[in-house]
């Protein structure tokens, strides 16, 4: 657990994503893009320990494998007390997706709840060009 400075709220680091809990299915169909997208996206912000609100976007043309959903649904549920930057957040979970189902094309992206005045979106795309 870390605290943040000054702060009693107390989060996870990203140890705590549990990546583990994905499970795919087989997929032998013509290349289809598939959107995947939940607006409970709420990991922590590592300064304050307070949740960042966003979209969570999931594009992919699979290969051979498809995201099973409710695995998704805990993968995503188990960055809700882990402290990571914005940034961070959107790159760890396209690069786990992409390691676990070595996607044709990927791309993850996070529009965040506007914060400080700030409206943020991260894009990562797999495999990088």
């Amino acid at each position: 657990m870390a605290i943040a400075e000054g702060r009693t709220i107390q989060f996870a680091g990203p140890e705590a994503i549990d990546v583990a809990v994905l499970e795919t299915f087989e997929y032998a169909g013509p290349d289809q893009e598939i959107v995947t997208e939940t607006r409970e996206f709420s990991p922590v912000c590592p300064y304050s320990g307070l949740p960042d609100f966003a979209t969570l976007r999931i594009t992919y043309v699979p290969s051979d494998r498809c995201i099973e959903l409710k695995s998704l649904k805990y993968y995503v549920t188990s960055f809700r007390n882990v402290g990571i930057f914005q940034e961070h957040a959107t790159a760890r979970i396209a690069e786990d997706l992409f390691r676990v189902l070595q996607p044709k094309r990927l791309a993850v992206a996070t529009i965040y709840n506007t914060r400080g005045g700030f409206d943020t979106r991260c894009t990562v795309e797999l495999p990088a060009a």
